[in-house]
């Protein structure tokens, strides 16, 4: 890579948004910042994110202005504002679109929408965005480009809409056609898609969402809110995590790490300060349970956080946001101010002497950085590229301190163990998966959405519950767990949701995917799509992801020609060692588990012709 010099003078607009972030300039020309290096370097995505919204590119200028005043090394900076998808280092239009054509949104009319764009703008940005350089009096016209999963396969197909300047905005959407990204475009509201929101039986994780204001903190109090901060505050940290531990909650991100051993290793850890983190980088495909709870019950997340700061001896939570979650990080953003100002954060939580704080912080569109270590490099200031284990996040996590990470959906299980007890918990679900679970349900379903049930419901009955297939037409597959999950066959619908239930299928529920194909979905598509989804998704570190998705797309694209090395066995064969060699050397879980619903695919549904040459 050629080096880039930076000297190019900012805008006073760029300055001033830089300003906004890091802190007011000084009369020196200096900035009130704090003498941490590292407090420093943290604020480098924030910064960039600001200049992003102040012009719609991250500028030579801007950026060698946000480097000096940060002190942070221009190749640095470059590195990581060339990682994330949704920064541009090229001049492009203050207003742009994001289109959706991952897997959900492939079925529901991705591919005519982006005819119609390009019918009416023209050809879209190109899509080597990530490897743009600053390129003296360049500038490009496309107003948009397509994009990877955005979380609303509930409501596919969808878009993000973001349009730069002195009050930069953004909106995700569903039901997204040309002419209501048009409207986005040029500022307009665009009213919200519909979507289910469900339970079978009795509702705990969604005890509000959908039924009560958001955006009041009388009104959340008024249903049950804060019932649970103030109990813990009661029973005291090492109360508040046996309860936690007697439930058996294990975390919901796809892991399902016990939440109770988790807490006590980081309560337990000498280090200080500790830090709480909630893992809201909802970015695998087919998955939006997260961004429900964050857009209809932002204050049960922040609560729950607050009870593992006060559990883990913890004064700091950060919130790490996806970036394409416009919707929810004002809703997240509004619910902490109205939290600090009732009391409920601060030096003294609800008057205990207790103190404990929460920063929001935004992603930029990368799905590596819901890899926890990714995350907290993401945070620091760095590229969200993971880190080698051990040494684990609770000795060594966020800014190298001992960190408790929970998944959104994991901390909003807390308050029932907290205010009901952890028997009351167990009441629902099996002895070995206890409790409820949010499952994501879109693809050909008659209500698509988010759908609370006890864990050990059988696939079919949750199917049923969303409406089973429009038209009664046969199910192909089921897509559980995402791209990073397996397939299910017709023959497997009797599936216990449960985590033994998928593992003695063969199968995982991750992150609560359920991607429901007809018999008119081509398959084989799909599955290329998966491919390219890793491919592109892979941060690039280490050889065996970065090199071994790329030759998974190469194999899927010669068994979709029917070209192949050998027959489609043969193929097989190549695919199984390629994600045995990406699953026993990647780094993370991306190349951990990038074959995955590959492999099930080709094993459970056999999509290729034994017949391909």
């Amino acid at each position: 890579m050629d080096l880039k010099h930076l000297e190019d003078t900012p805008t006073d607009a760029e300055r001033q948004a830089v300003d906004d972030v890091v802190g007011q300039s000084r009369s020196d020309g200096g900035h009130a910042l704090a003498p941490d290096a590292r407090a420093r370097r943290s604020l480098l995505l924030p910064a960039l994110l600001a200049l992003q919204a102040r012009r719609g590119w991250v500028s030579r200028g801007g950026l060698g202005y946000v480097c000096r005043v940060l002190e942070v090394p221009p190749a640095e900076a470059f590195g990581v504002a060339s990682f994330y998808a949704l920064l541009a280092l090229a001049e492009r239009p203050a207003a742009f679109a994001h289109l959706c054509d991952d897997v959900a949104c492939s079925m529901a009319g991705a591919d005519q929408l982006r005819a119609a764009m390009e019918q009416r703008f023209g050809a879209p940005h190109a899509p080597e965005h990530r490897a743009e350089v600053h390129t003296r009096g360049h500038a490009t016209k496309a107003c948009w480009a397509k994009s990877p999963c955005l979380g609303l396969c509930d409501q596919a197909p969808a878009a993000l809409v973001t349009v730069a300047g002195s009050s930069p905005s953004a909106q995700a959407f569903g039901g997204a056609t040309a002419e209501k990204v048009a409207a986005a475009m040029a500022g307009r509201a665009i009213e919200p898609a519909s979507y289910a929101i469900c339970a079978n039986g009795p509702r705990r994780l969604l005890a509000r969402a959908g039924l009560v204001d958001p955006t009041r903190i009388d009104l959340y109090q008024a249903h049950g809110g804060f019932e649970a901060l103030h109990k813990a505050l009661a029973m005291g940290p090492a109360a508040v995590i046996a309860a936690v531990t007697d439930s058996k909650l294990a975390g919901r991100g796809g892991a399902a790490f016990p939440t109770g051993k988790k807490w006590e290793a980081v309560s337990k850890a000498a280090a200080t300060p500790r830090y709480v983190v909630c893992n809201a980088d909802e970015s695998e495909p087919g998955t939006f349970k997260d961004r429900v709870l964050l857009e209809e019950d932002p204050f049960a997340v922040l609560e729950a956080m607050t009870i593992a700061g006060f559990a883990v001896g913890a004064a700091r939570g950060y919130l790490y946001l996806r970036g394409e979650y416009p919707k929810a990080a004002s809703r997240i953003a509004g619910a902490i101010q109205q939290m600090r100002a009732a009391g409920f954060l601060g030096s003294q939580v609800a008057g205990s002497g207790f103190a404990f704080d929460i920063e929001l912080r935004s992603g930029a569109g990368a799905y590596i950085c819901g890899e926890e270590t990714a995350l907290f490099a993401s945070i620091e200031g760095y590229r969200g590229e993971p880190r080698s284990k051990p040494p684990f996040p609770v000795h060594s996590g966020l800014f190298a301190k001992p960190t408790a990470i929970n998944n959104v959906e994991t901390l909003a299980a807390v308050l029932h163990i907290v205010r009901e007890g952890a028997a009351s918990y167990a009441s629902a679900g099996t002895a070995g998966s206890p409790g409820t679970k949010l499952f994501c349900v879109s693809g050909r379903v008659a209500n698509p959405g988010v759908y609370e049930t006890p864990f050990g419901t059988p696939l079919r009955s949750l199917l049923e519950m969303a409406g089973g297939v429009p038209g009664g037409r046969p199910i192909q597959a089921v897509l559980l767990g995402g791209a990073a999950g397996g397939f299910v066959s017709p023959a497997g619908l009797d599936l216990e949701l449960s985590f033994e239930g998928a593992r003695s299928a063969g199968a995982t529920l991750g992150s609560g995917v359920i991607l429901v194909l007809d018999d008119t979905i081509p398959l084989v598509p799909m599955l290329r799509r998966i491919a390219e989804f890793f491919r592109d998704e892979s941060c690039g570190q280490c050889v065996p992801c970065r090199v071994g998705t790329v030759r998974q797309e190469e194999l899927l694209a010669r068994l979709e020609s029917g070209v192949t090395r050998g027959g489609v066995e043969a193929e097989g064969l190549l695919l199984a060692d390629l994600g045995q060699a990406m699953r026993d050397a990647s780094i993370c879980g991306l190349g951990q588990t990038a074959s995955s619903a590959i492999e099930s695919a080709l094993r459970v549904l056999q999509p290729f012709p034994r017949s391909t040459r």
